[in-house]
Order: C-alpha cells, then sequence, then structure tokens
C-alpha cells in the first residue's frame, strides 16, 4: 500500500516533458511579428530605412553629455544623451523624408544628417527665379506648403530651425540689385522665413543665413555642381548645435 502511494506522489510531481513548446511558441510569435513590421511595404521603404540608418551612425552621442545630479544621493554622475529627444529627430527624419519622397526621387530635394542636426536642402530653382530673392509662389507653394507641415509637427515640437541661403560662385550682376552673393543668399533664406511665417511657423523658432558660394556641395567647375551649390538648407536643429 506504502508503495502504491509514493508511486502516485511521484507521477504527480513530474516535469512536463511538453513545457518547453510554450516558451518556443512565445519566440516564434515574436520572430513572426519582428519580420512582419520590418518587411512591412508602407513603412519601411528604403529611402526611410537609409535615412534612419545615417542619422544613428552620424550622431555624436559624446557632444549630447550633459552633467547631472542625482536626487536622492546627491552624487554628480555623466547623464546619458537623452533618448527621448534623439528618437523625436530620427523620427523627424522619417517624416521628412516621407513627405518629400517625390521631390527625394527626383533630386531636387537632399536630406542628410550631420552635427547641425537634420539638413532639408532644396534645390534654389525651385523657390526663386535666376537672381532673384522673390519666391515664385506658384512653382513653390506645394514644398513650401508640405515643408510647413513638417516643421509644426508633433515630431519636431520644441525644436529651432535655421534656413540657409547658398549661391554658386558665379559673380552677381554688377548693375543688378544684389552687390553680392552673400546679399543675395541672406534675402533668399529671409524670404522663405516670411513665407513660412504665413504658413504657422513660429518666427520665434527659426533662424537665417546666408553663406554666399562659401559652403559648396559640389564642384563649380560644371553646371550641375553649380546648381546643387544653388540651393537652400531647412536645419532641425540638433539640441548640442543650439
Amino acid at each position: 500500500m506504502a508503495k502504491r502511494k509514493k508511486k502516485s506522489q511521484d507521477e504527480g510531481s513530474g516535469a512536463n516533458p511538453l513545457g518547453w513548446m510554450m516558451t518556443y511558441g512565445d519566440m516564434v510569435t515574436l520572430l513572426l511579428c519582428f519580420f512582419a513590421i520590418l518587411f512591412n511595404p508602407v513603412e519601411t521603404r528604403e529611402e526611410i530605412l537609409h535615412a534612419v540608418s545615417e542619422y544613428f551612425t552620424n550622431m555624436g552621442w559624446g557632444h549630447s553629455l550633459t552633467v547631472g545630479r542625482m536626487a536622492d544621493s546627491g552624487n554628480v554622475i555623466a547623464e546619458m544623451p537623452s533618448q527621448t529627444r534623439g528618437r523625436q529627430l530620427a523620427d523627424a527624419m522619417i517624416r521628412a523624408v516621407s513627405i518629400f519622397h517625390p521631390e527625394v526621387q527626383s533630386n531636387r530635394v537632399r536630406i542628410t544628417h550631420d552635427e547641425r542636426g537634420v539638413v532639408i536642402s532644396f534645390a534654389s530653382d525651385i523657390f526663386f527665379n535666376q537672381a532673384s530673392a522673390n519666391i515664385n509662389v506658384e512653382a513653390s507653394r506645394s514644398v513650401l506648403m508640405n515643408l510647413a507641415i513638417l516643421l509644426t509637427s508633433e515630431e519636431v515640437a520644441g525644436r529651432r530651425f535655421r534656413i540657409e541661403g547658398h549661391t554658386d560662385d558665379s559673380a552677381v550682376d554688377p548693375g543688378g540689385r544684389w552687390e553680392s552673393n552673400w546679399q543675395l543668399s541672406t534675402e533668399r533664406a529671409l524670404s522663405v522665413l516670411y513665407f513660412l511665417a504665413n504658413l504657422g511657423v513660429s518666427e520665434s523658432r527659426m533662424q537665417i543665413a546666408g553663406f554666399a558660394d562659401t559652403m559648396p556641395m559640389s564642384s563649380n567647375d560644371t553646371d550641375e555642381g553649380r546648381a546643387n551649390n544653388r540651393r537652400v538648407d531647412i536645419i532641425i536643429i540638433d539640441d548640442a548645435h543650439l
């Protein structure tokens, strides 16, 4: 009788030989979800993946470290960079690539990231006629409206923007309105600022700068290179570059 009872207790306390299948099933489900998200054609276009990859590759983590104080112990520590702010800037880049997808495809807009932040470069021919700082509204209305949508979106909430005007190295017309490319590039940046302000972007969040031909993207030896250098850059400024 005692032996029979002991055998029943042993059988009741034995490990379930199929228990591992629950953990395995959870793992397979998670992998399935991961690959479903990864290969979603709506959310992961090649341009977006490239933009995010470039953002994190060039991110200067070391410049974002700040000194903080632990509330409880009072010890001074070096805080890690703000993951929330970094994620916000990456989201802004993804949104920019999505909004300007047709212009990126046609090489009229270039979206990159450097130490300044997210840089959206527009060919100046989108906005201006030759030797003019007056915006060609008919040609640029949709681009500027999309830019205003981006700069008022949640992805860039609380951030500042800088509008930079750039020219090629061609001399201005001596009998024209502009004394130099410095003046022309600055006036173009200012015209974009005013237009964006009229579309609802806060002027207090915007800055302007004119660089003439001092920051070329390409060689000025060819027509194509000069066209690349005539541009307006909109920069969503990184906190470390304020």
